[in-house]
Formats: C-alpha cells, structure tokens, sequence
C-alpha cells in the first residue's frame, strides 16, 4: 500500500513533506465537513435555515477579508501566518463541542471563516516562495492531489461515525478534527523556513525607485488585470458547483438513472484527480501555457454542459454513460483549471506581496461560492436545455476574459519595478 502511495508522490523531499501535510490537513477538515450538516441539525439543534445562514456569513466574511488577511501575512510572513492561523483553526474546531446555540455558532463560524483565509494566505505564499519557478506549479499539483486523498479519508471517518449512529461517535468528530488540526500545525511549524529575505521582504532597490512607485505599489488591487484575470478564474472555477451540486441534483429529479450512480461518479472524479492532477500541469511554464490550460478547463466545462443536458431525454445505460461522460468531462475542467490558475497566480504575483496577491485571487473563488450555486441550480432545474445553454455562454464568457485579462496583469508587472528576493527564483 504504502509503495503505491510513493508513486503519487514527489521525490522531491520538501515536495512529499508538503503532500503529507496536505494529506493530514484535509482529513481533519474532510471528516467534519461530511458529518457537520448531521453534527448541526441534531447535535446542536439548529435548523436547517438557521445553517444556511451560518455559511452565507461565513462566505461574506471571507470575502470581505480576503485581502486584509493576505497583506497581513506579507506583514507578518508566510509561515508565521500560516503557523499562528492553523493553531487558531485547530482550537476553534476544539471548540465546536461547547457551541449550544445559533449566535455561538455564527461567531465561531465567522472566526474560523477568517482564520482560514489568513491560513491559506500564508501558505499560499509560502508554497510559492519556497520554490524555484520551474517547480511551483508542479508541487501544487502533488498537494492538491495529496487534499483529495486527505479529503476521502476525512469523509471514511466521518462516514463511520454517522453509520454507528450513536451521537457521542458524532460529538467525537470535532474532537478528532481538532486534533488531526494539532498534528497539521506541528507538522506546519516543523517545515523549512523561508530565507530571511522573503519573509522580511527587504527590496533591494534604490531607495528613489521605491519612494517613486510606492504609491502606485501599495496595493495588489491596482493590478487590474490581475484582479480581473481572479474574477474569470473564478468563474470558470464553478466547475464545482456542477459537479457537487447541479449534476447531482439533475441525476435525481430529472432522469432514469440510479441514484447509486452519484457515489460512482464521486469516487471516479476524486480518483481521476488523484491520479491527473500532476499530469494536467505538464508544460506550464508561463503565463501563455497557463492561459492554454484555462482553454482546456473551459472547453470541457461547456462540453459538460451539453452532453448533461440531453440526458433529460435519454433512458437506461445511454443516460447512464452520458451522465459519466458529463461527469468526466466536469473533472477535466477542474484539473485543467486548477493547472492553469496556479500558473497564473504564480507567474503575475509581485514577490513582496505573495500573501495580498493570494488574497486578490481568492475573492474571485469566494465570489463564484456565493453566485453560482443559486444561479446555476436555477438555469439547470428550471430552464432545462436552455438554462444549460446559458450556463455554457457564462463559461465561454470568462474564458474570453482570462486571456487579455493575465497579458494586462504581466504587463502590469513589467513597467512596475520588482524587488528581488533571494531563494525565490
């Protein structure tokens, strides 16, 4: 088991201590993210409503503090943000048990919703700044893989403590979250330190060139293209919401097909994604192959949209294979996606502000959260074939956008002087 387990993995030694921590992270999250609609309703007694609205401020807060947290990571540095904010994210879920009612839920909720984002900050600027450039999106690509196996294990966790019905199995899984969390902050504080010269973002410029494009530099939002090329990435991102939402939804109340077939289609996409990531970020060099690779992403994602909708009027095997085929097709946009907005981020982000830049390009995901599974649901449910043409337009929409979108950002970086920090290129 374990040498099937080294040929996913790097052998790149940081590369692999990265894809463990990845893979001890998402089983944390993964075993409370299962049961936590369970763990809400029955064990806390909220309603379902009142859930709802939990996650819409949780979504709200993270949005809106999205860049502060990023900048505040710039500020601190990489690995301390992500160090101090995992420790948070560990207690908060430590915490869960004692929540006995709707306001502590929010506040909880809103907390971890701000903890993470400064987390994912941190990290997401020290998994840049730690490699060379022609490793960066590679090692993305082992860690995201390495999430998935974390995420599956997480959900097996949780799927046993649901199946022994008891509630005390149940009250033990934020427990058991919490301490998976401990273990990722140990892990998190026993990696290799960035090179002072990254976490302290000393440029090494004249002191006039600063002083002259201080004004202009002071913010990541003043790269237009940047910001607009995190808002398209975003949409095409909402190959989540197909997948875990629309599709599901579409496979029960509009066709023949068993509903047995949701489990296949899950364990096919998460072991597709396992399996291809790496792959999928083969010849990602630069901004160019990024913007191909978005391409890719988008055409699988309108190719989804089409064969789903026409299993409204199929029956048996042939609905059947069509809505696998939709499906595999949905998981060649997300690993196509995710492939090309790591090139994006990585290839149009200033070094001395990986944690705003990180911040930037999660606003446009944030916002995909709160748009589209309402939007979709409606087009898909509602509309039918007409409804998933339009989702197909939106899709093309932002793939149009990304490309002139990221050349604006890369321009952007090159009339704007960029401090050199050592150990990152």
């Amino acid at each position: 088991m374990m040498r099937q387990i080294d040929r996913l993995l790097s052998p790149d030694p940081l590369i692999r201590k990265l894809a463990y921590q990845s893979v001890l992270s998402a089983f944390g999250e993964g075993a409370f993210l299962t049961g936590s609609a369970f763990y809400f309703t029955q064990l806390v007694g909220l309603s379902a409503q009142q859930v709802g609205i939990g996650l819409s401020v949780a979504a709200g807060i993270q949005f809106l503090f999205s860049v502060p947290a990023g900048r505040w990571a710039d500020r601190i540095g990489a690995k301390q943000a992500w160090l101090s904010m995992a420790a948070v994210q560990a207690v908060l879920y430590l915490l869960w048990p004692l929540i006995d009612g709707f306001v502590l839920f929010l506040v909880i909720m809103a907390a971890t919703s701000v903890a993470e984002s400064a987390m994912r900050s941190g990290r997401g600027a020290y998994t840049i700044a730690i490699f060379p450039r022609e490793t960066r999106v590679r090692s993305q690509a082992y860690m995201r893989a390495a999430r998935n196996v974390g995420y599956t294990l997480g959900a097996l966790l949780a799927g046993l403590a649901l199946g022994l019905e008891s509630d005390i199995a149940m009250e033990l899984v934020p427990i058991s979250t919490g301490l998976l969390l401990v273990a990722n902050t140990i892990w998190v504080w026993r990696l290799p330190a960035l090179p002072a010269s990254v976490e302290t973002h000393a440029p090494e410029q004249p002191l006039e060139a600063a002083l002259e494009h201080a004004g202009e530099r002071r913010s990541a939002l003043r790269n237009r293209g940047f910001l607009v090329m995190s808002i398209a990435n975003g949409v095409l991102n909402t190959h989540q919401v197909l997948l875990n939402v629309v599709i599901p939804l579409w496979l029960v109340e509009e066709t023949d097909a068993p509903r047995v077939l949701l489990a296949w289609l899950f364990g096919t996409n998460t072991v597709l994604a396992v399996l291809l990531q790496v792959a999928a970020t083969r010849g990602i060099t630069d901004v160019r192959s990024a913007v191909r690779a978005q391409y890719r992403g988008a055409a699988c994602f309108v190719l989804s949209c089409g064969i789903v909708a026409v299993t409204h009027d199929t029956t048996g095997w042939v609905t059947i294979a069509l809505v696998w085929i939709g499906h595999l097709t949905v998981t060649g946009a997300e690993l196509w996606q995710s492939a090309g907005a790591w090139g994006l981020v990585t290839e149009l982000s200033e070094p001395d502000k990986l944690g705003e830049y990180q911040g930037v390009s999660s606003l446009g995901y944030t916002l995909g959260d709160v748009w589209a599974p309402a939007l979709y649901t409606f087009l898909a449910m509602s509309l039918g074939t007409p409804g998933w043409a339009i989702i197909a337009v939106i899709v093309v929409g932002a793939a149009v956008t990304i490309g002139p979108a990221a050349r604006a950002g890369e321009r952007y970086l090159a009339r704007t002087p960029q401090p050199h920090a050592t150990g990152v290129e």
